[in-house]
């Protein structure tokens, strides 16, 4: 009898809550595709970390090497060519498809295949010719010129992809970026290995020195790379033609409105730069951090292998472990950016403001109980992973609180460029980059705290991302986040969870010998205990429960153990 109430929830609800619940679900499908997004990034990243161990078993630490030294080059190439361009094309489509101009789509997207033919053309260009000075003259290692050669054509490979995977993400689905990033990973891993093994196997065929034979092999890696991003393209286009049509229906009664491409072109770089600004700062951030750390401590005395080792757990153990959360607040912002372009475009100021809620309450519902996740079981975390290092369990302890603050800063970058304000971003995250390398300074110099110093500075210019992002939210969006039910609520849930993870994890360890059995069974006691909290506090609603993935499964299970 109860099953049957349950499947039939929804004729259960008044007119006036099933309207409340249509709107709901309508107004967080960003959510639903960010979540989408999100899984393929973890996703991603398994397999990433997957094949990563045969390929160094292959090409051994010379040839990772070579690897990671094209690797160096290849990212800046994108960064400079097409990082930004699924975020500027997914803004542009999604803002005509508010106001019905099929035709200026297809003009972005003719528009952004060429500017990729240019800006891919030119890095492939300066990648290919430029190799033997990159490998000689910038790395001084002749030998990585083999790694990066076939990286040359994967950028102009790259420019395109990043403009399809705008296109579907402008129409508001992010099923398709989905999937072609899980099969370019797929295909990624499968040819390096392979392509590695073989090359390597050539090279001591045709008698070539170990350090060759290495070259080849990190050769092999990176034409793996190429072979999974032309894949994924050969998908998208696919995927692209399948379903034109139906996109076109969807546009249908457009404004006869013409754009030149010149004009679309013109916006597009005004798109693409601030994007390609920001992000460098961020690159430069790491890069300053490095410098101002390893000569202040080797000014206090302290000696460069230690300070190598220390940053080593800093980057290795710690940033691996944060940045794993904060990719669903990236997701999120991917299919964030086109909803908040389309709704401004329509000037509809109650659905920009209700994404940006739903969005904010999202982001900490997930981040506020992963931080205190890490920092309740830093300990066990990182000697599952890593083995036993009181170092890196202090960083990732101490640093837990930059999830909640990382992810705020990524949402609220994303609100203002989905909201046309693409240059605040990037002032304030120059601003805090000021902020950020003073504290660093004063840290280490006057409060000595070594390593811990760079895990504070990081907080600090967070925390300053997101306070000068709120003040220009609600100087151009006049608009104040809610704070009970959005962080309030959401972080004595997650302290409820961390005190119920601990006594599971403390119980069961001195029963279990396996460290990483104990540590999964906390998990799990972890993601029920902060269910139950959400919703006994009373966080989240059943109607904004259903809204959200897997909601409505989630409501059944709620009422079948009278929670709800």
């Amino acid at each position: 009898m109860e099953g049957d109430t349950q499947d039939n929830m929804d004729n259960q609800l008044t007119p006036k809550s099933r309207k409340k619940g249509n709107k709901a679900r309508s107004g967080s499908n960003f959510v639903v595709q960010g979540s989408i997004l999100a899984v393929a990034g973890i996703l991603v990243r398994i397999i990433g970390l997957a094949y990563r161990v045969p390929l160094t078993r292959t090409i051994g630490e010379e040839g990772n090497g070579y690897y990671a030294a094209a690797y160096n080059v290849y990212a800046i190439m994108l960064l400079l060519s097409s990082y930004s361009l699924p975020l500027a094309v997914s803004k542009m489509v999604s803002a005509r498809m508010a106001t019905g101009e099929t035709e200026g789509v297809h003009r972005i997207l003719r528009a952004a295949l060429i500017y990729a033919t240019i800006v891919g053309g030119l890095g492939c260009a300066i990648v290919w010719f430029g190799a033997d000075f990159f490998a000689n003259t910038f790395f001084g290692m002749p030998l990585s010129k083999y790694a990066l050669l076939p990286l040359a054509p994967t950028i102009w490979i790259m420019a395109y992809l990043g403009v399809f995977r705008g296109y579907f993400q402008g129409h508001k689905t992010m099923i398709p970026t989905s999937v072609s990033q899980i099969l370019e990973q797929i295909i990624n891993a499968v040819v390096s290995v392979g392509a590695a093994i073989w090359l390597s196997e050539l090279a001591a065929k045709s008698l070539e020195d170990d350090s060759t034979r290495r070259a080849y092999g990190a050769a092999g890696g990176t034409i793996g790379t190429g072979a999974g991003a032309l894949f994924a393209l050969v998908i998208l286009l696919i995927w692209f033609f399948v379903s034109y049509k139906s996109y076109a229906r969807v546009s249908s009664g457009e404004k006869k409105k013409k754009e030149s491409y010149k004009q679309i072109t013109r916006l597009l770089i005004y798109n693409v730069v601030p994007v390609i600004a920001s992000t460098a700062v961020y690159n430069i951030n790491s890069i300053i951090d490095t410098s101002i750390f390893g000569n202040l401590m080797q000014y206090l005395g302290s000696a460069k292998v230690d300070n190598a080792k220390q940053y080593g757990i800093y980057t290795g153990y710690y940033l691996l472990l944060i940045n794993v959360p904060v990719a669903i607040s990236n997701a999120l912002s991917s299919s964030l950016i086109p909803t908040l372009s389309q709704a401004t475009a329509a000037r509809e100021r109650g659905k920009v403001r209700e994404t940006i809620a739903t969005s904010i309450r999202f982001s900490m519902l997930v981040a506020l109980p992963c931080a205190v996740g890490l920092a309740v079981l830093s300990e066990p975390i990182i000697t599952m992973l890593f083995g036993r290092n009181e170092t890196a369990t202090m960083l990732l302890r101490i640093g837990s609180i930059a999830v909640v603050l990382y992810s705020l800063s990524t949402i609220t970058n994303a609100v203002l460029q989905g909201t046309n304000h693409m240059s605040l971003p990037v002032k304030n995250s120059v601003i805090s980059l000021i902020i950020h390398c003073v504290a660093l300074v004063a840290m280490i110099m006057f409060f000595h705290l070594g390593i811990y110093s760079l895990v504070f500075a990081n907080i600090v210019f967070a925390l300053c991302m997101c306070i000068l992002n709120a003040r220009q939210m609600r100087r151009y969006l006049r608009y104040r986040q809610e704070i009970v039910k959005t962080y309030i609520g959401p972080a004595l849930a997650s302290i409820t969870m961390g005190v119920v993870t601990y006594l599971v994890y403390t119980g069961f360890s001195r029963f279990i010998r396996r460290g990483s059995l104990a540590v999964l069974v906390a998990i799990l006691a972890a993601m029920l205990s902060y269910a139950i909290a959400v919703v006994k506090f009373h966080v989240i609603n059943e109607v904004e429960l259903r809204a959200m993935p897997k909601g409505r499964g989630l409501v059944r299970i709620f009422k079948k153990m009278h929670l709800m």
